[in-house]
């Protein structure tokens, strides 16, 4: 009878421990497609009647950001080196098209994590057993902030907007990984220009 009771104990902790390697299996899945939801694509808007390709060279309006000159001079800079490797020429007078920018910061909006519970059980005549399993994965912090970057590209003749992109990134504080994400974002933006039709 002893055997009997260890062999069901051993057999309902083989159980058990499958069981939770699966669960977490199961929930770095979950995390991961929930992360990669989270991830925003950089969107555009034209004129579907300009044609861009026309388009030769540029010049940058002035932009007045006062309350935070870092950031503004970075994107002002990404602009322009991103421009000029995508084959324009920058031109201080009469251009083909004039750039233009914007950008505002928002606190994160913070997420508590996501928690998920398991629970199996085996019951017999001696009573009952039951394994329970939650675990949490933070998903923000309290610092961290987005920062949304809206780039215009403009008609100088009419100084109509032709084009718009956005993009965004998060960041907790300054330095170099929001000067790196600044780069990637104002890349992953100009990359959509000219819009392919």
């Amino acid at each position: 009878m002893s055997t009997l009771r260890h062999s069901g104990q051993l057999l309902w902790h083989t159980i058990a421990w499958r069981k939770q390697i699966l669960f977490k299996q199961i929930l770095l899945l979950c995390g991961l497609l929930f992360l990669a939801s989270c991830a925003t694509k950089p969107k555009q808007d034209y004129d579907v009647n300009y044609d861009f390709s026309v388009l030769k060279t540029f010049s940058q309006l002035s932009v007045k950001q006062t309350d935070d000159p870092l950031t503004a001079d970075r994107i002002n800079d990404d602009i322009k080196q991103t421009l000029l490797n995508q084959g324009y020429v920058f031109k201080a007078d009469n251009a083909d098209f004039l750039v233009s920018y914007a950008f505002v910061t928002e606190n994160k909006e913070q997420d508590s994590g996501l928690s998920i519970g398991l629970g199996s059980g085996t019951w017999g005549s001696g009573g009952g057993i039951s394994l329970g399993t939650s675990i949490g994965i933070p998903l923000g912090s309290d610092t961290a902030k987005t920062q949304t970057i809206q780039i215009d590209i403009i008609d100088p003749t009419d100084k109509r907007l032709i084009w718009r992109g956005n993009g965004q990134y998060h960041f907790d504080e300054g330095g170099e990984d929001k000067v790196k994400s600044i780069n990637q974002t104002v890349a992953a933006i100009l990359v959509q220009f000219p819009p392919q039709k």
